[in-house]
């Protein structure tokens, strides 16, 4: 399967990146690159249950692919979260049900960085996604 493009920059940058301090600046870097949410999306009905953070997740339906918007008070988790939706933007219901979470984060050389709160909180967005793209 094929990369989306800003995947495929995202497994280039992390490649580069040497040792936890500069994949931890980076990841970082990736958060701060999150569209925000406006305060009328940070609502009940948008939060992911299942994180320690607060996460907040927003998904549209536009000509049969999907489109995601998340947030999170954890900056750290920002960044893993904008990683995630590289990885599934423009995606279908299918191709999201499919998605192994574990190997895209180990290509990127953060899964030693995903403590069992993180990787459960992540799997708890992803299906989340997989739910919405279900009811549509």
């Amino acid at each position: 399967m094929s990369l989306p493009v800003q995947a495929q920059e995202a497994l280039a940058s992390f490649e580069l990146a040497r040792g936890w301090e500069q994949r931890a600046r980076l990841l970082m870097q990736w958060g701060d690159r999150l569209e925000p949410l406006s305060e009328a999306e940070k609502v009940e009905a948008n939060r992911v249950h299942g994180c320690e953070s607060l996460v907040w997740l927003v998904a549209e339906h536009v000509d049969g692919l999907w489109q995601f918007k998340a947030s999170s008070d954890a900056r750290l988790l920002r960044g893993l979260l904008a990683l995630l939706l590289v990885r599934v933007q423009g995606l279908t219901r299918e191709a999201l049900a499919g998605l192994d979470l574990r190997e895209w984060f180990t290509q990127l050389g953060l899964e030693r960085q995903l403590s069992p709160s993180r990787s459960n909180g992540l799997h708890a967005v992803l299906l989340r996604m997989a739910e919405l793209a279900s009811n549509r």
